[in-house]
């Protein structure tokens, strides 16, 4: 049974080229990009064959650490189904433990996998040449490549159970939201370090804790042994205490799979319901799916949103032409974009035009009707910041004012959402209708106080962080610690207060607004 098993693997993956002509082409050019980034990694480990020890180590741990994350990570970011599920085999009469132990062989003939061997080799022959006896070499890579595979089942697995039928393109996009907001920021970091043939000491002790850690215990296994192999005891019971338990929790999964049923799918829980599938069913995370329907899909919000970056980096030029320094000029744009995005909702109420109704008829409080309207914001602003801010740092040379820049544009944006929220609610202003061009304005009287205020009142919160932020980049920079805390503390206080008597508006001023809606 076991090898009936794995002949079906082999003939799912050769199944893959088969199909219409379109589907070949788009298989095969697949193919052919990955065979080109695996030589392109051959090529590099290979060359760090006369790299001193040290910068080989560091290199082989961080990226054997990103390949283990990304098994991980990849079968709950992609969303693609498990052609391995143990529930497709339970009509083959297998026990649990013997169907976990099949699945396990199985999961090494994938293409992810296949890609890997060739790497692998690469990383023994580097290692032997760094003095590092062969078979500790290809036990580090075996154990490697064990653990990436066991992460990949045990993943697919808590997929399959977690998500099932609530799983969706939306939720996938949270995902790879948040792993740009993770990976952009290290990757500038560390391009960012200067090597000059060595290695930098921060990133020194990030591998060296990375060589004792579950994730890249497997493949640091070699790198300890090179330094120091009367130390190779420590990454090798944790590289073997993460497989055993991998095993264990991949078994309790099998069994939990074969003898539980999937549980039926809720009304809200209906495949087409896109952002209302993922958010909470709760009034603010009703408001939330809604408002993220909007900003994704509106020409009227998209244009705001595609105009603010622009708006920033025009503000270098004249900077760049009055001599101002290129490292003070790189720290500008984005708090400016901060402070444009927390300001961007300060008459979103208005773009609803009469759908404001449903949030009246339902008597829905107004904190929670402040809040949803909050969250497409967040999500664009956060990811966007949280890219540009280390690019800007970056620019700049010092690192030191990293915490600086995160307190002003926390002040700012925190800031600027939590006046909007009062802004939108007490003082809207007609704008251009649904299905109008976003460049078509109607006549208006008002208007101009409430984004004025909204904009002055972000910048006096920011004060405090701003001035902070000023003393540690003409002196101490230790300041840049106290004008990120003072930021994040006044931005944070700004938001809930914002949030609270914007709801407090919403609530009294229901049938103005109404009466606001129906006359615009």
């Amino acid at each position: 049974m076991a090898a009936h098993v794995l002949r079906l693997r082999l003939a799912l993956l050769i199944g893959g080229l088969r199909g219409d002509t379109g589907h070949v082409v788009r298989t095969v050019a697949g193919l052919v990009g990955l065979a080109v980034a695996v030589a392109v990694g051959c090529w590099g480990l290979l060359g760090l064959s006369d790299a001193p020890t040290n910068v080989t180590l560091a290199v082989t741990v961080l990226c054997g650490s990103a390949v283990t994350l990304a098994f991980a990570i990849a079968p709950l970011v992609t969303g693609i189904e498990d052609p391995l599920d143990p529930r497709r085999f339970a009509v083959f009469g297998m026990t649990p433990g013997a169907l976990s132990g099949v699945l396990i062989a199985a999961g090494f003939l994938s293409v992810p996998m296949i890609a890997l061997l060739p790497l692998a080799v690469s990383l023994v022959i580097v290692w032997i040449a760094h003095g590092v006896a062969p078979w500790i070499a290809v036990l580090a890579v075996v154990v490697g490549l064990a653990t990436c595979a066991l992460l990949a089942r045990v993943a697919h697995a808590v997929a399959a159970l977690v998500f099932n039928a609530r799983r969706s393109r939306e939720l996938t996009g949270m995902f790879l939201l948040a792993l740009l907001v993770v990976v952009v920021p290290v990757v500038v970091f560390v391009a960012s370090l200067e090597w000059g043939g060595r290695v930098p000491p921060r990133l020194a002790d990030v591998a060296d804790a990375l060589a004792r850690s579950p994730l890249g215990a497997g493949f640091g296994l070699a790198a300890v042994a090179a330094q120091d192999a009367g130390a190779l005891w420590m990454p090798l019971l944790v590289a073997l205490g993460t497989l055993t338990v991998l095993v264990g929790v991949w078994f309790l999964l099998v069994r939990r799979m074969l003898t539980t049923t999937a549980r039926p799918v809720s009304v809200r829980e209906r495949g087409g319901l896109g952002w209302f599938t993922v958010m909470p069913g709760t009034p603010g995370g009703a408001v939330a799916a809604r408002s993220l329907v909007y900003w994704l899909r509106d020409r009227r919000y998209l244009v705001n949103i595609a105009v603010i970056p622009l708006a920033a980096v025009l503000t270098i030029v004249p900077l760049a032409v009055v001599g101002v320094p290129a490292s003070v000029i790189a720290l500008v744009p984005v708090p400016l974009m901060a402070l444009f995005l927390g300001w961007l909702p300060h008459n979103d109420l208005a773009y609803d035009n009469t759908a404001i109704w449903m949030h009246i008829a339902s008597a829905m409080r107004g904190a929670a009707e402040r809040f949803g309207r909050l969250v497409p914001v967040l999500f664009i602003a956060v990811p966007l910041l949280a890219v540009t801010v280390p690019l800007s740092i970056w620019v700049h040379g010092r690192w030191e004012m990293l915490p600086a820049l995160v307190g002003v544009c926390a002040a700012l944006f925190f800031s600027g959402l939590g006046l909007s929220s009062i802004a939108s609610a007490a003082a809207p202003y007609a704008v251009s209708r649904p299905g109008d061009s976003p460049f078509q304005q109607p006549q208006r009287t008002g208007g101009s106080l409430s984004q004025g205020l909204v904009l002055a009142g972000a910048l006096i919160a920011a004060t405090p962080s701003l001035w902070w932020a000023w003393l540690a980049l003409t002196g101490d920079a230790d300041d840049a610690w106290i004008s990120l805390w003072a930021g994040a503390g006044v931005g944070v206080f700004v938001l809930v207060a914002g949030i609270l008597i914007g709801g407090r508006v919403f609530d009294r001023g229901s049938t103005r607004l109404m009466e606001f809606a129906e006359a615009t």
